[in-house]
This record gives C-alpha cells, sequence and structure tokens, in this order.
C-alpha cells in the first residue's frame, strides 16, 4: 500500500506536527485568557497564571453582569447582528443575481462590477461617512451602525460567483414553466445557495458583532453602545472607575481585580455568541468558500 510508504509516513507525521503547534498557537492564548478572567488581581499582577486560574474568583464576571449596562449593550449587539446581517444577505443577493449573468444578458454588467469593486478597494473615508450617517439623521440609532456596510462587496463576489456555478438549464427550465425571474431567485436558486448564505452570512455576523469602533463614533448616548463598544470604553480607566467607586458595593469588586481581569472576562463573554453559533455554521462553511471561490 502506497500510504504505507516511509515517505508518506514522515510525510503525515510532519503534517500532524505542524498542524498540532499551529492548533496549539491558536488555543493556548484563549486558555490563558479564560484563566485571567477567573484568577485575582494580586496573581494577574504577579504573573503567576498561566493556564489554570489562581485563587479562583468571579468577581470579574459580577463586575460585567452588575447594573444591566452589559445586558442591554448585548441586546443592542443582537439586533445590531438582526438587521445587519438581513439587510445584507436582502442586498447581496438582489446585486449577486444580476451580476452573475452574462454581458448579454445584462447590458453594462462591466460597469457595474467595476464600480463595486472600486468602492471595495477604495473607502469613502471615515469622516464624509460620518457627515453623510449624521446628515440623513442616524446618529444615536441602530441604522447608523447597519446602513453604512449594508453591501459587502467581498461576501457579494463569493455570492455571485456561486451563483455562476449553477448550471443554467435549471433557470431555464423554470423559465419555460411560467417562473418570473424573481420566483427563479427565490423558489430555484435560494434553496441551492444555503452553503454560500451560510458562509457570508457567518462573515457578516462576526463583522457586525467585533465591530466596535461604529458605536464610538455614531452614538452619542453611551446607553445605545452596542457590546463591543461597551467593553471597549469599559476598562479604558479602571483607576479612575475604582475611584469613582469609594463606598459603593461594586467597590468589593473591583479590589478583586484589575484591568487585564476584567477585560479577559469582558472579551470572553462576547466571544460567547460566535462560539455558541459557529458550529451550527461550520459544516457549510468550508464548501462555500471553496464553491463560490471558484467560476462556473
Amino acid at each position: 500500500m502506497q500510504y504505507k510508504t516511509k515517505g508518506n509516513k514522515i510525510f503525515n507525521f510532519v503534517n500532524i506536527f505542524i498542524l498540532t503547534i499551529v492548533s496549539l498557537t491558536c488555543i493556548l492564548p484563549f486558555i490563558n485568557l479564560l484563566a485571567i478572567s477567573f484568577s485575582d488581581s494580586a496573581a494577574v499582577s504577579a504573573g503567576a497564571v498561566g493556564f489554570v486560574p489562581v485563587n479562583f474568583t468571579l468577581s470579574a464576571y459580577e463586575y460585567a453582569l452588575k447594573g444591566g449596562k452589559f445586558l442591554r449593550a448585548l441586546l443592542i449587539s443582537f439586533e445590531r447582528v438582526f438587521l445587519g446581517v438581513g439587510i445584507n444577505l436582502i442586498l447581496m443577493i438582489l446585486t449577486a443575481y444580476p451580476l452573475s449573468k452574462t454581458k448579454k444578458q445584462v447590458t453594462g454588467r462591466s460597469v457595474y462590477m467595476v464600480y463595486f469593486v472600486i468602492t471595495m478597494l477604495v473607502s469613502g473615508g471615515m469622516i464624509p461617512t460620518y457627515l453623510v450617517v449624521t446628515g440623513l439623521g442616524l446618529k444615536d440609532t441602530i441604522w447608523a451602525l447597519v446602513l453604512p456596510g449594508a453591501v459587502p462587496v467581498y461576501n457579494m463576489i463569493i455570492l455571485m460567483n456561486f451563483m455562476r456555478g449553477i448550471p443554467e438549464e435549471i433557470e431555464e427550465a423554470a423559465a419555460i414553466d411560467g417562473a418570473s425571474p424573481f420566483q427563479i431567485l427565490v423558489k430555484v436558486l435560494l434553496p441551492v445557495l444555503k452553503p454560500a448564505l451560510a458562509t457570508v452570512g457567518l462573515f457578516c455576523i462576526v463583522t457586525h458583532w467585533n465591530d466596535w469602533f461604529s458605536g464610538m463614533i455614531y452614538m452619542n448616548n453611551p446607553n445605545n453602545y452596542p457590546l463591543q463598544t461597551y467593553l471597549q470604553t469599559l476598562l479604558q480607566s479602571f483607576e479612575q472607575l475604582l475611584r469613582s467607586a469609594q463606598g459603593s458595593d461594586i467597590q468589593a469588586l473591583l479590589i478583586q481585580m484589575d484591568a487585564r481581569t476584567g477585560r479577559a472576562a469582558q472579551l470572553f463573554l462576547g466571544a460567547i455568541p460566535v462560539m455558541i453559533i459557529y458550529p451550527f455554521l461550520q459544516k457549510y462553511f468550508t464548501k462555500g468558500l471553496v464553491l463560490g471561490s471558484v467560476k462556473g
């Protein structure tokens, strides 16, 4: 058997060894972050925390969840992801479908493609975007977080290439049966597009969930911060928080933690939703990327 030759055994060993090192490089920092979040401030400051919590405490998590601000920011992030990903998918589908056709079928297709690619490579700039959002009266609303990036061009191109790989005979058969282009898109193509939609949908979820800067510049009221913006601002001035908490019921919690402990807990809490969602979409992920990256 060719798979039992010495050369193949060496090749497999080297592959497994390299992938193991890469996996540990990704996993160990996360385990260290988790251990820090469950350790007290003295152990963290002394650098005594490795991959196991030292002087186990839940103070950082109690502080993060206290007062309802974390839960409010979490709900705003869920709202942003729900609206943002929904808008992204609808607009990407409606854009990718006509662009997946040939030049003969869609007049000016190349012009539209150049337009979209330019917007992907060259941004309009932060200040012009801010002025547009402000001029439209979107500041301090959820729409300021979802509309500026309503059409992710890279994800749209993945979806477009996936559509090109679908045999034209399927659409022609539906058209012969009297289906309109919109009916063909909704009833014929969308069921086939599940792997690609799961792939680009996951990209959009992670983008919306991890974005903290939009909330920082478009939200004047801290009560409107999404979760990542709230986490970014919460521990920027830890000493100031400690001084302002003198005599309050959270002072005892702050004494048992420092900025690194609190930040680790906040980051872990913020990552949990994506960690829960990913396994359900993972089965579509690789297939969607491979099929969507090859022109049919």
